[in-house]
């Protein structure tokens, strides 16, 4: 039987890897556009060197009965991946839906650059903060639009 492999991360990198985690979502889930509008808005951008080129395949997307149900296999998408390292040696990746490899070697690069702690402040405003604006009101206007679908159904009893 193979052994289980138990973390023993410390409260530091346990928050370090949800910190990483948080804004690895946020730059899959940006619009590319608005990825590379910060991005050349940017003071400084380090040079770096491709890992990995980007590559595009397919995964497997899982859905939920009713949102929270049985887990059933929903149908592929298609996915496009890239490693870089920047010139002082931070390695990012990306990961993007769909088939723009210039957004995921933008979020490579943005993901290795936030990595350096003394790097990590600015980009979070210049970057992050503004791309979580961004999916709150994108989700936000997506609830209003269900929301204003919603058809509400009543029972009237007869002869009481």
């Amino acid at each position: 039987m193979p052994t289980r492999h138990t973390s023993t991360a410390t409260p530091e990198q346990s928050a370090e890897r949800r910190a990483r985690q948080r804004w690895m979502s946020i730059l899959a889930k940006a619009e590319f556009g608005d990825l590379d509008t910060l991005w050349n808005n940017l003071p400084s951008k380090p040079a770096w060197t491709v890992v990995r080129p980007s590559e595009i395949g397919m995964v497997m997307a899982r859905g939920r009965a009713g949102g929270t149900g049985q887990r059933f296999n929903l149908g592929e998408v298609a996915v496009t991946r890239c490693a870089v390292q920047l010139e002082y040696g931070a390695v990012g990746f990306g990961y993007v839906m769909g088939r723009n490899r210039r957004h995921a070697e933008l979020a490579a690069a943005v993901d290795a650059m936030l990595q350096t702690p003394s790097r990590r402040d600015a980009l979070e405003r210049a970057i992050i903060a503004p791309l979580t604006l961004r999916l709150d009101e994108k989700r936000l206007n997506r609830s209003r639009k269900a929301a204003a679908t919603k058809v509400e159904f009543f029972t009237m009893v007869r002869g009481s």
